[in-house]
């Protein structure tokens, strides 16, 4: 007899102890997913918070950039844009503006909302020599929380 046929064991006995070793069981796994869904219902409210603050503050800092890129439209050009030409005039140069020297945004669109609208530009503007804001998650005027405006003003 060999040393090999001494310390083999049979093939049908370490393959069943190999499947019972290789997976969980339905048990583990519910216990698993009851402790990732306490967990989710813990933190899910406190995330859900600050992702709309986030947009808020997103909002109030793309305001910021608009309005440095219009102020330094009025230092090159000698004005801020028209009403008619909008925020369309730091990216594409208006016909009545030979001293533009744009684009004054990093991109080739104007930028959107975090809420996917479009920021109201005024000009001349009745808080400011522009007025540029955003109405929030609702889009109306007013509101709170993430529904509140975004002004230039304030």
């Amino acid at each position: 007899m060999s040393i090999f046929a001494i310390h083999a064991k049979p093939p049908v006995a370490s393959a069943r102890a190999r499947f019972r070793s290789a997976g969980f069981t339905l048990l583990e796994l519910l216990v698993v997913l009851v402790i990732l869904g306490l967990l989710a219902s813990l933190v899910g409210p406190q995330v859900l918070k600050h992702l709309g603050t986030s947009k808020t503050k997103t909002a109030a800092l793309q305001v910021e950039e608009l309005s440095a890129a219009l102020d330094l439209y009025r230092l090159e050009v000698g004005r801020y844009p028209t009403g008619a030409e909008g925020l369309d005039a730091l990216i594409k140069q208006p016909s009545s503006a030979p001293n533009w020297n744009g684009p004054y945004l990093k991109k080739t669109v104007v930028r959107k909302d975090p809420w996917g609208y479009d920021y109201f530009y005024v000009f001349p503007g009745q808080h400011g020599e522009f007025d540029l804001y955003s109405l929030g998650a609702d889009n109306r005027d007013g509101g709170d929380g993430e529904n509140q405006d975004v002004r230039s003003w304030e």
